[in-house]
């Protein structure tokens, strides 16, 4: 079923807060550092298995046997120089910032409401999971993305909630929408996208993926955001080396 990863995901959200308001304050940090680590580990191992589409054999046949690597490669580069250029990473966090100076006023219950429902929106739809999750699903390449992103941002909704309150599951909206809106997108061009431009995607999306992990293990912490572009231009690329074979 098209859509089932973020219906998954907005009822982990709504489930973590609801367990987030009843816990308060009684969950250790330790906890909640194990179980990160523990979902970065898995979040290395989807990143691995989404980059061997480079093995697909329409993505061979469409740029030559020898080509896949280097066109994710290229992906990386350019996307990577492209991103960093426009400062994406920082940009997302200016906005995060802009919007909190914007919508967060006063104290009490209703500030608190307000900066639960900001801060988890912006924490569960900027991010490359919640992308690369519903386009996946969208274009039928399954929602092990959006199932891993459903986990930690049920952890992540218990931790903010317990602080912040009922605005945490207010987010669930938010993401639901904004993931409903990538899922339509990718069943658009699943329609009409070939199949090798899907496996450069996917190969595109694993290394990214695992810069996630990185992160998430504290080894690297990579500006993964300023990478997104290179799930656009990975099917360019691919595209143009299969037009000039």
């Amino acid at each position: 079923m098209t859509g089932l990863g973020t219906i998954v995901n907005v009822v982990a959200i709504l489930a973590g807060a609801g367990l987030g308001v009843v816990l308060g304050h009684r969950l250790p940090d330790r906890t909640r550092t194990t179980v990160t680590e523990a979902l970065g580990i898995v979040t290395l191992v989807i990143g691995a298995l989404n980059v061997v589409a480079i093995l697909d054999q329409p993505f061979k046949d469409a740029v030559g046997k020898e080509w896949p690597l280097l066109v994710v490669l290229g992906a990386l580069v350019i996307g990577g120089i492209v991103g960093s250029l426009a400062r994406l990473e920082e940009r997302l966090e200016d906005l995060g910032g802009w919007l909190q100076s914007r919508l967060v006023r006063g104290e009490g219950a209703h500030g608190r409401f307000v900066e639960g429902f900001v801060t988890s929106s912006l924490l569960f739809c900027i991010g490359p999971l919640a992308i690369l999750g519903a386009l996946s699903d969208g274009l039928g390449q399954g929602r092990e993305q959006l199932m891993l992103k459903s986990a930690l941002d049920f952890f992540a909704s218990v931790a903010f909630a317990s602080t912040l309150g009922w605005g945490v599951a207010a987010s669930a909206l938010t993401v639901g929408v904004y993931q409903g809106v990538m899922t339509l997108a990718g069943v658009a061009l699943g329609s009409v996208m070939p199949d090798a431009l899907i496996s450069a995607i996917t190969a595109t999306g694993g290394m990214l993926l695992l810069g996630v992990g990185l992160r998430m293990l504290e080894i690297r912490r990579m500006r993964v955001a300023d990478l997104l572009p290179a799930l656009v231009v990975a099917p360019l690329i691919t595209e143009l080396v299969s037009r000039l074979r």
